[in-house]
């Protein structure tokens, strides 16, 4: 298959997994009155038939879902790299469309600053639904370079450089997401682990979010000489 070919079933695959979590968020919060996220206890306890509890259950279906998209990353990569780019491509698409489809299913986000429970490993993440969702483009276009240009003869990554300002980047931003959890715990309040928080950082996000753009731009600085290089302009 055309490199072109594997990136559209890659595309492909993120687009209907991003439908079927809409589709399982709409139940779950419809059935706990949580259309809107934004409230403290994003999953409370509730009467369970089963053995597990409903935060365990969800919790599990997050870990599942990484396992899914890593999987069809390697599959459908041909090296480390570009199997690597292929999960990033697949949970770009996956995270920019899940919003998209929750839109008509629930009628939320109303606004890309609408608030959201983003995660829950290790710590419940908090953010505007635009924080992720321009990591996820920035992911779709890294990942995109990576599966179109890379080769066991020519590799494509990231230098040193801006794999250090990049995963900076991850850390400033994972810190944003889950610093009202990491501020209960470090002040001794585990009750508010799962209370709304009051603000977003955005500052300090646009910090993490330039950081991790160093690795996007390095690579694709890295295509542009390549191709002056084969096409002999100086």
């Amino acid at each position: 298959m055309s490199v072109r070919g594997r990136w559209l079933w890659v595309v492909t695959f993120g687009v209907a997994m991003g439908w079927m979590e809409a589709a399982t968020v709409f139940y779950l919060r419809s059935m706990m009155d949580r259309i809107v996220p934004y409230q403290p206890n994003p999953l409370p306890k509730v009467a369970s038939m089963g053995v597990m509890s409903w935060g365990a259950v969800e919790l599990w279906r997050e870990a599942a879902t990484l396992v899914m998209l890593l999987a069809v990353g390697w599959l459908a990569g041909r090296t480390w790299r570009s199997r690597l780019a292929c999960a990033l491509i697949a949970f770009g698409v996956w995270d920019i469309t899940y919003y998209l489809f929750l839109v008509p299913m629930s009628g939320w986000p109303r606004t890309v600053l609408d608030w959201d429970v983003l995660f829950l490993l290790p710590l419940p993440w908090w953010g505007p639904v635009l924080a992720p969702i321009l990591i996820a483009a920035l992911m779709i276009a890294g990942g995109t370079l990576v599966s179109g240009f890379d080769s066991p003869a020519h590799p494509l990554w990231p230098g040193r450089a801006a794999q250090t300002l990049s995963g900076l980047g991850v850390l400033v931003a994972l810190f944003v997401f889950m610093a009202h959890p990491i501020h209960a715990l470090w002040n001794g309040q585990p009750q508010d682990l799962t209370s709304a928080p009051r603000g977003f950082n955005w500052p300090l996000y646009a910090i993490g979010l330039t950081l991790m753009a160093a690795a996007v731009v390095d690579m694709a600085r890295q295509v542009v000489l390549r191709r002056q290089r084969l096409s002999g302009a100086p």
